[in-house]
This record gives C-alpha cells, sequence and structure tokens, in this order.
C-alpha cells in the first residue's frame, strides 16, 4: 500500500469525524479498554435506542477532525484506548445510559464531551444524566406556565361569583 494511499485513508477518517460532529448534538468520550466484544454490543445497543452512535477511532485522527470541526475541549480527554458516543437528540438520554453502562461494568470510563459547544466534565454529564427526560422537563415547564394564568382565572372568576352571592343573599333577606 502507497504511503498516498494510507494519508488519503487517514484524509477520509478524519472527514468522516468531522462530519459526524458537526451533524451531532453532543460529542461524549469514554474509555473502554478491557471491555469484551459483547459488552460492547450491548452498550452501542443501548446508545443506539438513546439516539447516539459509540465509534472507536484513533486518538490522533479524532484530534485532527476535532481541530478542524472547532471542538478543541474534546481534545483534553482523547488519551488512551477512547471511543466518541455522536449523539443526535436528547444528550441527557445519551449520558444517563452510557452513565448506567458504566455502573454495570467498570471498565468503561466516560471522560467528558461537548454538548452544543460547551466542553463538559465528567461530573458535570452525571448531572445531565441526572435530569428527567426531555418530555418531563417540557410537561413541567407547562405546568409552571398554567400555573399562574390557573390561579388568575379562578380570582376572575370569584369576583361575579361572590358579588351574584351577596345580590343573593340581599335579595333573600329582603324577601324574609
Amino acid at each position: 500500500m502507497t504511503s498516498t494511499a494510507i494519508r488519503g485513508e487517514k484524509a477520509a477518517i478524519v472527514a468522516e469525524v468531522r462530519g459526524k460532529l458537526a451533524a451531532a448534538d453532543a460529542a461524549i468520550v469514554a474509555e473502554y479498554r478491557g471491555m469484551t466484544v459483547t459488552a460492547l454490543a450491548t452498550l452501542r445497543r443501548e446508545l443506539r435506542s438513546a439516539g447516539a452512535e459509540f465509534k472507536v477511532y484513533k486518538n490522533t485522527l479524532a484530534r485532527f477532525a476535532v481541530r478542524e470541526a472547532g471542538f478543541e475541549g474534546l481534545e483534553q480527554f482523547l488519551t488512551g484506548p477512547t471511543a466518541i458516543a455522536f449523539v443526535q437528540g436528547d444528550a441527557a438520554a445519551a449520558a444517563k445510559a452510557l452513565r448506567d453502562q458504566a455502573k454495570a461494568n467498570p471498565l468503561l470510563i466516560v471522560r467528558g464531551g461537548v454538548v452544543g459547544s460547551t466542553t463538559m466534565t465528567k461530573r458535570d454529564l452525571d448531572v445531565l444524566a441526572d435530569l428527567p427526560p426531555r418530555e418531563v422537563l417540557l410537561a413541567q415547564f407547562a405546568g409552571a406556565l398554567q400555573a399562574p394564568l390557573v390561579k388568575t382565572a379562578g380570582l376572575l372568576q370569584a369576583l361575579p361569583r361572590n358579588m351574584a352571592y351577596g345580590i343573593k343573599a340581599l335579595i333573600d333577606q329582603q324577601a324574609a
């Protein structure tokens, strides 16, 4: 194999990683040293259901892609045998899936990642994983928006209702 073919393959891998980073809502780096093929397959299946893809790349090529994509914060996590989880959609669900798998398999170590353009440490990702699912957060937000409106509606209904009770009491008093 010629050196230009190797360079071409490496350039293609760098372009692939850069493209996945650009398309992802989040990217989480984890160490997988010592994990069995079965454990990795289980991890990939769990992450896929959370909207993430778990891929192993050479750190050198991943660093080039990270720099080119403008995610320099990820570089610090790319040491040793690492893989990147590219998340499409709910980053909290993927962080939770990774955390749960890391609890079940101590060989999986979550290092950190990027959500949007913010670099996150393992601690930040644990906080993100503790968040309720997106649907629950939206329901809580809707409830918070609705509460003052319901209270206002109740107060606005009370005025005419209390006035009607007062008039009825006055009429009853007059009749007696």
